[in-house]
């Protein structure tokens, strides 16, 4: 990996270094090095072009394009970020991250075209959109349109230059501000356990508004590795490409490994050039790590990260996967990768606990994010004066330093390793006339891990519809966010001072489990 000290200095390293192998392959077409630095120089000067000036922000929605990555290093040239937008949310949700973001300039993607032109009026901060892609494609002449500009704005360690964003407790997401300290040092730290360097084939299966899409592309791109994108994650042609491409390294979360265990000729296949498997972002039902472990043996890596630490902060090797001495250990998180260090801490004090002992998981380490973008108090909330990055996770550590994660502190959801927060949820079934209260909780479900459910109860003289307030969500909430199903009760548990006692609301579904992430 290249010693330099922010993203700009890696490209020219890389492209002085190897100008013609190949850096990015997408779709059928090349892009080596020298055409990748020259093409993030010509971004570069477009967006300089438009009027953007440090700490400006622009913002991508599109499946996973090479524009998005060129776009992130041409706003860490110019000292500006690239707000990459979720997706799979639903439109008022689209909306509210772009203009959180304060999106100057907004590049779309053909999929989502038509949803941005009937929120056109409803982005007040936006002064140009931009087709990416297809038969409308912009980007191509807007590069076109400039001539390459090298100058580098003078970026310092905790510059944002990408901003992706996470679920938050109050009902609305929040802008994690990614910086090249935390980005280099994930990609450090990260790339040493894993064999990563300037011969690895780096196979980018998850979406870019993702750590798991962004981190390790930029990750492959410190290590001066060959990326091969997928537009999206579909697991049969990401089995293809792992045998046709000689894929070394790769990024699946569980969900994704599910379905390719039911693929026919799966096991048939030569994954012999694979050295790292990794996997995370959500939890790993049993079943799914025994078949996935026979598919791809000697490889599998379990991660467990975070979007405010740039990633991946503890990892399950190989060895622990492959030896049933230690069969236990299969549904710890691993240990603390080199640069970072984790502690359990008592929730409400702040102070260590004992070993075995449960707690929130605390981390530390050059990887954490510059804070949430325009939300100071959140962000306080979340970091030490003394750098610990307060997780919301809750778990324990054992004798060893293996890592346990046992529940959530903040109520989170993660559902096929996205995070889905209950507050968001319940914040649009209050507006249903039909609900008096409502709390959402994540119940077990064998392909993702666990989804949703709502647990209502009718307002005076109502019945509940649970189709009806399923629909409600759907036309307000991404589809991954809605509840998978509705329980209507009498009256929702709550302790002496008015909290819903969610633990109560999910024992039944968790009774006999361990994990209660699982």
């Amino acid at each position: 990996m290249s010693d330099s000290a922010d993203f700009t200095a890696i490209l020219a390293h890389w492209e002085a270094q190897q100008p013609d192998a190949i850096a990015i392959t997408f779709g059928g077409s090349n892009r080596t090095w020298a055409e990748l630095a020259h093409r993030v120089r010509r971004a570069a000067a477009a967006l300089r072009a438009e009027g953007l000036a440090p700490g400006d922000r622009v913002a991508v929605l599109d499946l996973n394009h090479p524009s998005c990555l060129e776009l992130t290093l041409a706003c860490a040239q110019i000292g500006t970020a690239n707000a990459v937008v979720n997706f799979r949310l639903a439109p008022p949700e689209i909306a509210y991250v772009i203009n959180d973001a304060k999106t100057r300039l907004l590049f779309v993607g053909p999929e989502f075209a038509g949803a941005v032109e009937k929120l056109r009026d409803q982005l007040p901060t936006v002064e140009r959109v931009i087709r990416v892609g297809g038969a409308d494609d912009e980007y191509e002449a807007w590069l076109a349109a400039h001539e390459p500009d090298a100058r580098a704005y003078p970026a310092a360690p905790g510059d944002c230059f990408v901003q992706l964003y996470t679920s938050g407790t109050t009902g609305f997401p929040k802008g994690s501000m990614l910086t090249h300290r935390g980005m280099l040092a994930h990609s450090r730290n990260v790339s040493a356990s894993q064999d990563f360097g300037p011969d690895s084939r780096a196979q980018v299966a998850m979406p870019l508004f993702h750590v798991g899409g962004t981190s390790y592309s930029l990750m492959a791109i410190s290590s001066g590795a060959r990326i091969f994108m997928m537009r999206t994650p579909d697991p049969a042609a990401a089995l293809a490409m792992l045998e046709a491409e000689k894929i070394t390294h790769t990024f699946f979360v569980p969900a994704l490994l599910a379905v390719m265990n039911q693929i026919p000729g799966a096991a048939d296949r030569d994954y012999s050039a694979l050295k790292a498997l990794s996997y995370g972002a959500s939890p790993m039902p049993l079943p799914v790590m025994r078949a996935s472990l026979k598919l791809f043996p000697g490889v599998m890596q379990q991660v467990y990260g975070m979007t405010e630490e740039s990633g991946v902060v503890s990892v399950l090797g190989p060895q622990d996967h492959a030896d049933p001495a230690v069969a236990h250990r299969l549904v710890s998180a691993g240990k603390a990768i080199a640069g970072v260090e984790i502690e359990i801490r008592d929730p409400a004090t702040g102070a260590p606990v004992a070993t075995g002992e449960r707690g929130e998981i605390w981390v530390r380490s050059d990887q954490v994010m510059g804070g949430y973008w325009g939300k100071p108090e959140a962000t306080a909330a979340t970091i030490t004066p003394d750098g610990w990055l307060r997780s919301g996770d809750g778990g324990y550590m054992d004798a060893d330093g293996y890592l346990y994660i046992t529940d959530r502190i903040k109520d989170m959801i993660i559902s096929g390793g996205e995070n889905i927060y209950p507050a968001e949820i319940e914040r649009v079934l209050a507006e249903h006339p039909q609900v008096q209260d409502v709390a959402v909780i994540g119940v077990p479900d064998e392909r993702w891990g666990e989804v949703p459910k709502a647990v209502v109860v009718a307002a005076p003289g109502a019945t509940v519809d649970a189709e009806q307030l399923l629909a409600w969500c759907r036309e307000r909430l991404a589809s991954f966010k809605c509840p998978k199903s509705v329980d209507v009760v009498a009256d929702l548990p709550r302790n002496p001072t008015g909290k819903i006692l969610k633990k109560d609301l999910r024992k039944p579904y968790w009774e006999g489990r361990e994990r209660q992430v699982v």
